[in-house]
């Protein structure tokens, strides 16, 4: 629809240019090539058509001088601003480098911590079976073989031991006290 109404417009306008045209060639038709008068410039006019002519020069040079270095400083910028954006760019890269890196690092050590936790259980768990073995086998062997036990008593002159040695349905007790020093 946009289309179509700029369409409607521009053909309006070109009819109204159109119409505007006819009439002024209706009201100021071109003179007849007979008819003309030439007007020959005065060596006064001359000299300040030349003038203007060298004005205008010197003016268009220095627009075109302004315009070249104005060019020059948007080309100056230009370069500043796409190195600005590459370190800016480049930074970005660096720091989501380091970030990754970060998390990786922290996964890393936290799986390492699970790992050393999991295998700390599982040592744990055969290092209380094999006590029990250990406590089952003693017995074992107590019961088959014999065990002692005992208790001392320390004062400040002696030492007293008691020992009871069991061997199956024999018991053996040793009693003794041992006063300091001890030598050899």
């Amino acid at each position: 629809k946009r289309k179509r109404k700029w369409k409607k417009k521009w053909k309006r306008k070109r009819k109204k240019k159109k119409r505007k045209r006819r009439k002024r060639k209706r009201l100021h038709p071109h003179p007849h090539p007979l008819h003309l008068h030439l007007h020959l410039p005065h060596p006064h006019q001359q000299r300040e058509q030349k003038a203007i002519k060298i004005q205008a020069w010197w003016r268009g040079t220095l627009v075109r001088r302004t315009l070249l270095h104005a060019a020059l400083r948007a080309c100056v910028i230009q370069h500043w601003w796409k190195l600005m954006l590459t370190k800016l760019l480049e930074r970005r890269k660096r720091a989501a480098l380091e970030s990754f890196s970060r998390r990786e690092w922290a996964v890393v050590q936290l799986q390492s911590w699970v790992r050393m936790w999991r295998v700390r259980q599982r040592y744990c768990r055969l290092l209380h079976a094999a006590r029990i073995i250990q406590v089952y086998w003693r017995w074992h062997n107590c019961r088959s073989r014999g065990f002692f036990q005992g208790t001392y008593d320390l004062t400040a002159s002696h030492l007293g031991l008691e020992l009871e040695i069991f061997l199956g349905s024999q018991i053996c007790r040793i009693t003794d006290c041992i006063p300091f020093p001890i030598k050899n």
